[in-house]
């Protein structure tokens, strides 16, 4: 049952201010205040000098607790979500399935020590001309981190989702700050966690959930004091001033944020005259997938110019027009795509039959060509549209399209389609395209995420702000952690793990 409160140290409370949910008839959700969140945050910061100091095997059994705790409620989480984004049942279904799937994964990574990259310098007494003192580096929890929800992945990039799910895993405690396009999905799992919490004996404010529009409750989570990192899925604009708020602060902090990306396709020569229909089509399937909004959405096509780019165009724009109008996200999200068509028709030409949705918060994709010269110069086009808008770039020569490789800002990911026989040309863009994304495939396309060890997701700005660090897979775990040594300390005052 939804009854559209705030989790603050383990209780449900509500506020002076409320917003009434769009999709969720009767339904009320209370906006945090300024004051709760400075209770949010100190409650935190207490539960830091106990969650931080219980072993991994508790943190793990409290993990897979939550898991389990989301399972429980299956079908409510799906119905709430569905209802309030108008993604479909499997794709909610799913989705679900990676969230809790993440989580146990990391109580898997946890039950062994190898991420906590322990190193041991034994004492050497007789060393001359000084002897060597015994040190011990192990890692440790930052402490109170603060997690924005996304807004296209209610489960998985949300309250529940890898950032929280690896920052408790770190052992630090975690204030979501919710999406307002999905609350209730947001408070159902929350209940989940507060469950989870009671059944394993944690601190209360082990998890937190704050529900707000606006900046404000956002501006002041990441600038108090006791916050110590941020982790943060949206806008280039949004996280671009939270990432300035988090590194002017008296004590700046760590701000992981995934902002924007075209993830381009490169379509190199062989690759093209051999499969040039499919993979028109099968680029077109990626783009319409959830109506594009996706953070791995492919935007740009790029190719050498003639007959077997225009074969691909058109199995590609054939694909695109038959593509059913699909239910958007919010309206804002409806709206801002909407305005970015609008802009790329400015500059590009429209390929795509123009026929745009009739449903409100619907939309359908859209198809832009444009050369390669007009793509270098002009800004605009390089830019995310958050939705199934997509560019074909046609290049006059292979050398063009290194230089259009060149000038790509920072990407999530970079995709090569190419046969055995194109591996000169890959090889000459591989040391560009390497300094510009954090994943690179080769004959495949981007969207869809998989949650393993040796995952990438991030990359050079404006994909993220640390274009070291994943917020998907195993490695996103070091985000929330710090080095610590230990010298010369008694064995009395060491944990097992050191």
């Amino acid at each position: 049952m939804l009854h559209g409160k705030n989790l603050i140290n383990g209780q449900w409370v509500g506020s002076e201010d409320t917003t009434a949910s769009v999709d969720l008839a009767n339904i009320s959700f209370a906006q945090a205040n300024l004051n709760q969140v400075e209770e949010a945050c100190q409650a935190a910061r207490a539960a830091f000098r106990t969650y931080s100091q219980k072993s991994r095997s508790e943190r793990a059994v409290f993990i897979n607790k939550i898991a389990d705790e989301i399972d429980l409620l299956g079908d409510e989480i799906t119905d709430i979500g569905i209802r309030e984004t108008g993604l479909p049942e499997v794709r909610l279904i799913g989705e679900r399935g990676r969230t809790t799937g993440q989580l146990r994964m990391f109580a898997s990574v946890i039950a062994k020590k190898d991420y906590l990259d322990i190193r041991i310098d034994e004492a050497l007494p007789e060393r001359q001309p000084l002897p060597r003192p015994d040190i011990r580096l192990t890692h440790r929890g930052l402490g109170p981190v603060v997690v924005f929800g996304a807004s296209n992945f209610p489960l998985a990039f949300s309250a529940a989702g890898g950032d929280t799910a690896s920052a408790l895993a770190a052992g630090c405690p975690v204030i979501v700050k919710g999406h307002s396009a999905h609350a209730g999905t947001a408070e159902l799992v929350g209940q989940a966690i507060a469950n989870a919490i009671q059944a394993c004996n944690m601190p209360n404010g082990t998890f937190q959930l704050l529900q707000g529009s606006g900046r404000k409750i956002g501006s002041a989570l990441v600038q108090h004091p006791e916050i110590t990192a941020v982790g943060f899925t949206g806008s280039t604009a949004g996280g671009r001033i939270l990432y300035d708020m988090c590194h002017s602060r008296p004590n700046p902090i760590p701000f992981y944020g995934e902002l924007g990306s075209v993830n381009p396709v490169f379509c190199l020569p062989h690759a093209l005259t051999k499969r040039a229909q499919t993979i028109g089509k099968d680029w077109a399937a990626s783009l319409l997938m959830g109506a594009g909004q996706f953070c791995t959405n492919p935007g740009v096509l790029l190719a050498l110019k003639g007959e077997c780019f225009t074969a691909l165009q058109d199995a590609a724009v054939k694909a695109l027009n038959a593509g059913a109008e699909q239910k958007m996200l919010t309206d804002s999200i409806h709206t801002a795509y909407h305005d970015g068509i609008s802009k790329f028709a400015r500059s590009a030409q429209e390929i795509t039959d123009g026929q745009r949705a009739q449903n409100p918060r619907h939309s359908r994709a859209a198809g832009f060509r444009v050369d390669a010269s007009t793509w270098l110069n002009t800004p605009s086009l390089h830019e995310e549209v958050f939705g199934a808008a997509g560019i074909f770039v046609e290049c006059d020569s292979e050398q063009q399209m290194m230089q259009v490789a060149q000038e790509l800002q920072g990407q999530l990911t970079i995709t090569l389609q190419m046969e055995e026989s194109d591996t000169d040309l890959a090889k000459a863009l591989l040391p560009i395209i390497e300094e510009k994304a954090g994943r690179i495939l080769c004959n495949g396309f981007p969207t869809g995420v998989e949650v393993s060890s040796a995952m990438m997701h991030g990359g050079p700005y404006p994909a993220s702000t640390d274009s070291r660090s994943t917020s998907v897979g195993t490695l996103a775990i070091a985000r929330w952690l710090r080095p610590l040594a230990f010298q010369n300390f008694p064995a009395s005052l060491l944990d097992a793990d050191l």
